[in-house]
């Protein structure tokens, strides 16, 4: 249905503002005024729901067409689902009752009421009211005023144009029925009509007139747009229809296509989703054969063909070689991707020389990108032989640079190449990785020589967000796949359309799903403007800022970060992205709900995800077993997990890093809960050693944490001094705020162990470390600082049980409440054993004696374990 052309000027009243105004009424009612249903929604998110759909028509409000009513209704079913009734009645009665200029008179005086005044400091409770200055109330108050500069006639002209604004909508009331999205009968006949057209005639002067106009246009063209416009959109629809069939594949001959995709194929024979759609037609008729083989052409077709902004070369040699460098690019991520680190670079320094000849600038930035990325995910002592004398800039660094400092000038090269070829893409992209390496490196003088100025060896959290911050900057300037700025409005507008667009699959999927989850699904997943690429990106900053988080120890940031990711960015990213924040949020229900909580999320995300080999979903798995494991005392099924982590890294040196130091980290562990104190240390001092050789730093100070714990249990507190101190001080050098308080509790209770005469530095060393551990540690950290804070009391000869017994009794209880939920029976035994011995002295026996008895079930409990059948230790 055709919009309505808005009259030409300044900011007008129109019937579709006014639309737009009686469901800000809904969305804030004003105090004085009530609406003749009580207040709809049923919750948070449906409202808010509601507030961005409004959001996006005021923005669109400067539009040349206005939807009309019916639209308007149509695209407010998509949003509120099983209030659509309610609320397109209250809305078209609401119009019709404007009969009058009283009427538009009142109708704009109420509007005032939703507005927040000078004493918008008193309010009614729980009134919505809206601030004058935002989006929402800059549009009321435009809307008010150009109503009160409506002369009479322009008032009359007002209720006319509204009149007939509501008789179009009543016109055409079949249109406000549910469309039947799961009707087989209509899909046919929709598809059909891609069989019986003329295809030829359709494209044909389209493919001549943009060809031509492709060879005529500037050197910068996009990998994004291969094919017509109209013959794209053509292949949209197609695919579209396939994956609807993909549900009901039994109602459709899908050989008809095959003639179809022929033709498409001899007109534009670059358009590589031909071979995708033959794929998928060959696939639905088991002809296995036929479709690997379309597969292959597709990939064969497409590679290189999206995700760069390509400059196309100037050198006069450039078509006998073709994209043979992006080619050589592709094969060096392929190599990263699947775990060669020494085939990848020796490619990707192939094509950076052939870049270099073709003089290919944009090429030979993102391989640079993609060297930087290789440095700082795999573990490499050394790049000389590798790089070699294959790219000048590199060989000048010179041999003397450590690792970092080379992957630190390839980084800042590689950026400033990117920044001066205008690829915005592998700016944000660059920045990332520098946010990356600013996060676990220390940045230290290049020169060896002459003065130097004095500096901290700390990393720089600043550097971080600032890095982040300039990469969520130029991410946003993206508006459409050919990077053309646009506003707001215009987003708005185009996000408005794909409301009323079929939604295919998606639909189909959930059909037997309820009305108000399917709405709330489609609301979510409505597509935008902004390319799948920048999307990807954007989201990266999300996830990289949880880890930042994570590092520096603010569990409920990195818990925010992840949440955002997971709810903006789940539908255009990869499963590995989505598989690592859904990851991060069960991590930190393990630690702060315990490991039930985390199991019970972590059975709905395996039905999401593959459980694969190396997934991070199995891995998570792996963890949380491995921690409940050593909780509960099961340290033969622990070993057991150990052994699985150790399985699934690689045996390529530099390779699989996090993996390998998870699983040797674990295996320490295990042995140290087992009592096996030497081989405890061997295998901590042994991982230790490949963290150094490797300039895994952030990992080296829980190694020698882990060191200082072993050495305290096995009875050596005064070996285990030294190794907390180290471990301090690459927390303070590395900002690691939680770990260096986990540190700092682990020194105090090295001191304890030293005997009461160290009671009182104890007591300092935790004290401090408390405010850290109880805003952001999880249940076993703090229960840990809890009992180390009564042992502190209980060891100072200088205090009495008697005077203030609350004082070791509160934290102790504390510990016991949550090592309950965490099924900690070592720690548990021990704060039950501490409140038991404090009751004896206060002669309070009954207490003496419950505390006594919890502390032999955590005793049998660990020594032996009953529960092997246990659901939750299910491995496989």
């Amino acid at each position: 249905m055709a919009a309505v052309l808005k009259p030409p000027g300044n900011f007008t009243v129109t019937p579709h503002k006014m639309s737009v105004c009686i469901l800000l009424q809904i969305y804030a009612p004003p105090a004085q005024t009530t609406l003749p249903f009580p207040f709809p929604f049923s919750s948070v998110a449906q409202h808010n729901r509601l507030g961005m759909f409004l959001l996006a028509l005021t923005k669109s409000c400067d539009d040349i067409f206005e939807p009309k009513l019916d639209e308007l209704i149509t695209q407010l079913r998509e949003i509120v689902g099983e209030l659509d009734h309610q609320l397109s009645d209250h809305l078209t009665c609401r119009l019709s009752s404007l009969s009058s200029p009283d009427d538009l008179f009142n109708f704009f005086s109420d509007l005032r009421g939703i507005l927040a005044g000078p004493d918008s400091g008193v309010v009614v409770d729980d009134q919505i009211i809206l601030d004058s200055n935002s989006n929402l109330g800059v549009f009321l108050r435009r809307c008010i005023l150009a109503f009160n500069l409506l002369s009479f006639e322009g008032v009359c002209h007002l209720l006319t144009n509204i009149g007939t604004y509501c008789k179009e909508a009543l016109s055409s009331c079949p249109a406000y029925e549910l469309p039947h999205l799961d009707d087989s009968s209509n899909e046919v006949e929709a598809l059909l009509v891609y069989e019986n057209m003329d295809l030829e005639n359709f494209v044909f002067d389209k493919v001549t007139e943009e060809t031509e106009a492709r060879k005529m246009a500037s050197e910068r063209v996009s990998f994004h747009i291969h094919a017509p416009k109209a013959l794209f959109g053509l292949i949209e629809g197609i695919i579209t229809s396939v994956l609807c069939c993909k549900v009901h594949s039994s109602s459709f001959p899908l050989n008809a296509f095959e003639s179809i995709l022929r033709q498409l194929q001899k007109l534009a024979p670059e358009l590589h989703r031909v071979h995708f759609l033959r794929y998928l037609n060959n696939l639905y008729h088991n002809d296995y054969p036929a479709s690997l083989e379309n597969l292959h052409c597709y990939f064969d077709y497409s590679a290189g063909a999206e995700g760069f902004d390509f400059v196309q070369p100037t050198s006069s040699a450039s078509n006998s070689f073709g994209r043979y460098e992006i080619a050589l690019l592709c094969l060096g991520m392929m190599h990263f991707h699947f775990g060669h680190p020494k085939q990848a670079l020796e490619v990707l320094t192939e094509a950076v020389r052939v870049s270099q000849q073709q003089s290919n600038d944009t090429c030979l930035a993102y391989t640079l990108a993609a060297i930087c990325n290789l440095l700082s995910a795999i573990g490499i002592s050394s790049t000389a032989e590798i790089l070699g004398s294959s790219y000048g800039p590199v060989t000048s660094i010179g041999t003397s640079l450590s690792i970092q400092q080379q992957l630190f000038v390839l980084l800042r090269r590689s950026l400033k190449r990117a920044d001066g070829l205008k690829l915005k893409r592998l700016v944000a992209s660059n920045r990332l990785a520098m946010a990356k390496f600013d996060l676990t490196h220390v940045q230290r003088p290049l020169l060896s020589f002459g003065p130097k100025a004095s500096m901290k060896l700390k990393t720089c959290p600043v550097n971080v967000c600032k890095e982040l911050r300039l990469s969520s900057h130029l991410i946003s300037e993206f508006g459409t796949e050919s990077s053309i700025m646009i506003t707001d409005g215009v987003f708005s507008t185009a996000w408005l359309k794909n409301l009323q667009k079929p939604m295919g699959s998606l639909v189909l999927s959930l059909e037997n799903a309820s009305g108000a989850n399917s709405n709330a699904f489609h609301f979510c997943a409505q597509p935008n403007s902004i390319p799948g690429s920048v999307l990807q990106l954007l989201g990266s900053s999300y996830l990289l800022r949880a880890t930042a988080w994570e590092i520096y120890g603010s569990a409920p940031l990195a818990r925010i970060n992840a949440l955002v990711y997971a709810t903006c960015f789940g539908n255009a990213s990869s499963s590995a992205d989505v598989a690592l924040a859904y990851t991060k949020l069960i991590q930190h229900l393990a630690v702060f709900k315990g490991h039930r909580e985390a199991f019970a999320a972590l059975k709905l995300v395996e039905e999401k995800f593959c459980s694969i080999s190396k997934s991070r979903i199995l891995l998570l798995k792996l963890q949380l077993l491995h921690e409940r494991a050593l909780h509960l005392g099961h340290l033969k099924l622990a070993q057991q997990v150990c052994d699985e982590l150790g399985v699934l890294a690689s045996s390529v040196t530099g390779v699989d890093m996090e993996l390998k130091t998870e699983a040797s980290l674990r295996h320490a562990r295990t042995l140290l809960a087992a009592n096996q104190f030497g081989q405890a240390a061997a295998v901590a001092h042994s991982l230790f050693c490949m963290c150094y050789k490797f300039n895994l730093q952030v990992e080296n100070a829980t190694v020698l944490l882990l060191l200082a714990e072993i050495h305290k249990k096995s009875g050596n507190a005064v070996l285990g001094l030294p190794y907390a101190l180290a471990s301090l001080s690459f927390c303070q050098s590395f900002n690691l705020d939680l770990l260096k308080a986990s540190a700092t509790l682990t020194l105090a209770e090295l001191w304890l162990s030293l005997g009461s005469n160290h009671a009182e530095r104890a007591s300092i060393l935790v004290q401090g470390a408390l405010p850290m551990i109880l805003g952001h540690g999880g249940l076993e950290l703090r229960s840990r600082a809890y009992i180390a804070e009564a042992k502190c009391y209980l060891s100072n000869p200088s205090f009495s049980v008697f005077e203030n017994s609350e004082v070791v009794l509160d934290p102790l209880r504390q510990a016991t409440e949550e090592l309950e939920i965490l099924e900690y029976h070592e720690l548990a035994a021990e704060a039950f054993y501490l409140m038991a011995m404090v009751f004896d002295k206060l002669g309070q026996l009954e207490e003496r004696e419950e505390a006594a008895a919890s502390f032999m079930k955590h005793i049998k409990a660990l020594e032996n374990p009953q529960n092997e059948q246990d659901p939750l230790f299910n491995i496989h």
